[in-house]
């Protein structure tokens, strides 16, 4: 439909709420929303894009129809609109990558047990205590665990170690009992160990409780030895408690919201307590949101659809848009009563701000990896007349043997860096021999054809902002007929090496331009043409090695590539061939008596 037939479409929508349906012209999916009043909502879309983003404006151009599904009520729609998103994640939908599976405590079946992270629950005998959703959480607790009890943190292997080295730094610090050096007996150890098991299933509390009681016991045996090192133990849980109050809330449970916004992506993040602790931390790199107000909405609902504990309390860092309808809806899911918070002052105040500030220092982790990138995509676009910096360049090679194995190679690079996701490999089909030219000519018609024909998922769906050949003026020439055949409108730049097959220049309408002096511009120019050339040479090699694999026997008669590869299957390699008798030969299925004494003659006579 043409954006004048959706809008009339739109117009025709009741005012009642609902759940809208964006879908392109393949009847995929790409966007789903909700709304109070749908005609009002979705008539909003076509028409007029003064007030819309850039993210939108891309979304609507591709939009080729649109179904709706009427509720009663608003909450109705944002709990059909949840579940369809999470049924279907459309494309222009936020959404969080949810990465997290989950993680395990584990306590090797050994002399000598192990404490240590898991992601899985083998078969190997071992004791697991979980399943935990926070790695965070599992980390810091074995991390605890295994400096309270003094345990090894090593990879050495108990009793096979046992008293043969001398102590690494831990031991010398005294933050292992050191059972390499034999400082410790296996009676202790054991004890260690389940001690170490009791402090993980029940707690800190608990845990002290025991052993408290023990070292009394001990005591008054007057083992003092004993009692000393449970002293200690309980001494160095309460020194961790100590720690953890620095960042701790006076509630049971709570979970922080930040959300930190910039020019090209924002970071989502979140802080989660309970029993007043610290137990997990989250965050997402997004691209950058219009409305803050609105992101934090969808931010939240999506991270509860991976979640499901759900806390009394959720600060946030600003304002929510229609809070009292998120409200409604993450009160249903949890079965109980729950507050929002946005705090002005206090502890819970400065924990809000320690979320922005993780937030900000994530972002800035991630724009400072980019900011080189960036900052050589700047260079470039100036260097090439360039609108904009080339987000996504392509970049092609080939390579071949004196015209034999004819292959090319594509790579990409998105933002500055690889995208190996999207590399392809072509071998080249419409002629034998050496033609750098017409290789190039072909592959990149066959490219775009892929563009126009391809479905939506596929990387060849991505117009590139820059085209960079490794080669001059030539392959450039080549390739502009192709691409303006194909109503294909992307800048095509050579990439032109000395006779050290290094990057010297770029070619352009007949000329060059000298980039050596660029030197952000020249980095990236060099490091695209090794990675192109890199590509296609690999897959050069393996093509040949594949040719003259059964190269010697496709040119033995009555033998094809059926009884060539049952050859190589029967005897591995072609001298093992070569030493084969008659008889042995006509064993090898499909291989016949003539068969045999033509490939048994054939090496003889060669």
């Amino acid at each position: 439909m043409t954006e004048k037939e959706l809008r009339k479409k739109a117009m025709a929508l009741p005012l009642n709420p609902g759940v809208y349906i964006m879908k392109n012209k393949d009847k995929k999916i790409i966007y789903i929303g909700k709304a109070k009043a749908l005609k009002n909502r979705v008539s909003s879309y076509f028409g007029s894009h003064t007030n819309h983003s850039l993210k939108v404006i891309r979304m609507v151009e591709n939009v080729d129809d649109f179904d709706y599904i009427l509720c009663d009520t608003e909450f109705e729609a944002l709990v059909l609109e949840c579940s369809l998103i999470k049924q279907h994640t459309p494309k222009y939908n936020i959404l969080l990558k949810d990465d997290k599976g989950y993680n395990y405590i584990k306590i090797t079946k050994e002399e000598f047990p192990k404490i240590s992270e898991a992601k899985q629950v083998l078969d190997d005998g071992a004791t697991y205590i979980g399943p935990f959703v926070s790695n965070f959480s599992v980390k810091n607790a074995v991390e605890e665990t295994l400096r309270i009890f003094k345990l090894p943190q090593c990879n050495k292997k108990f009793p096979k170690d046992y008293n043969k080295s001398r102590p690494c730094l831990n031991g010398f610090m005294g933050i292992c009992s050191a059972p390499c050096n034999g400082r410790i007996s296996k009676e202790d150890y054991q004890a260690s160990i389940n001690d170490a098991i009791a402090f993980l299933k029940g707690g800190a509390i608990k845990s002290v409780e025991d052993m408290e009681k023990r070292m009394y016991e001990y005591s008054e045996a007057m083992e003092f030895e004993k009692a000393a090192k449970l002293r200690d133990r309980i001494k160095a849980i309460r020194n961790l408690e100590e720690k953890q109050k620095v960042v701790s809330i006076n509630v049971p449970e709570e979970d922080v919201f930040a959300l930190v916004n910039s020019n090209k992506k924002a970071c989502f993040e979140v802080i989660r307590f309970k029993f007043g602790k610290l137990v997990d931390s989250e965050h997402w790199i997004i691209d950058s949101v219009d409305d803050l107000a609105e992101a934090r909405f969808d931010l939240i609902e999506r991270y509860y659809s991976m979640r499901s504990d759900i806390p009394g309390r959720i600060a946030v860092d600003g304002d929510i848009l229609e809070e009292e309808l998120l409200h409604e809806y993450l009160e249903s899911q949890r079965g109980k009563k729950l507050e929002f918070i946005h705090p002005q002052k206090g502890e819970h105040l400065s924990i809000v701000n320690l979320c922005i500030k993780n937030a900000n220092e994530h972002l800035a982790q991630n724009q400072g990896r980019l900011g080189k990138e960036f900052a050589a995509l700047e260079e470039l676009a100036e260097l090439l007349g360039l609108p904009k910096p080339p987000e996504y360049i392509e970049s092609y090679d080939i390579s071949h043997t004196f015209g034999a194995d004819n292959v090319a190679g594509m790579v990409v690079f998105h933002n500055g860096r690889p995208m190996k996701k999207a590399y392809k490999r072509f071998a080249i089909k419409g002629f034998d021999g050496q033609n750098d030219v017409g290789s190039m000519n072909e592959i990149l018609e066959r490219r775009f054809k892929h563009y126009y024909e391809d479905d939506d998922e596929s990387t060849f769906k991505i117009l590139p902002d820059l085209i960079l050949l490794d080669g001059g003026q030539p392959q450039v020439n080549a390739v502009l007929p192709v691409i303006a055949k194909m109503n294909i409108d992307v800048p095509v730049f050579g990439m032109v090496k000395d006779n050290k097959h290094r990057t010297r220049a770029i070619a352009y309408d007949g000329g060059e331009i000298e980039i050596n002096s660029h030197r952000s511009a020249f980095t990236l120019v060099s490091r695209i043409q090794e990675e192109v050339h890199r590509f296609a040479i690999t897959y050069h090699h393996k093509k040949h090695q594949k040719s003259s694999f059964t190269s010697s026997l496709l040119k033995i008669d009555g033998i094809g590539e059926k009884k060539a590869k049952a050859l190589m299957k029967q005897f591995k390699t072609i001298s093992a061939i070569k030493e084969a008798s008659v008889e042995e030969l006509s064993e090898v299925s499909g291989i016949s008596k003539a068969n045999a004494e033509s490939v048994y003659q054939y090496y003889r006579n060669d």
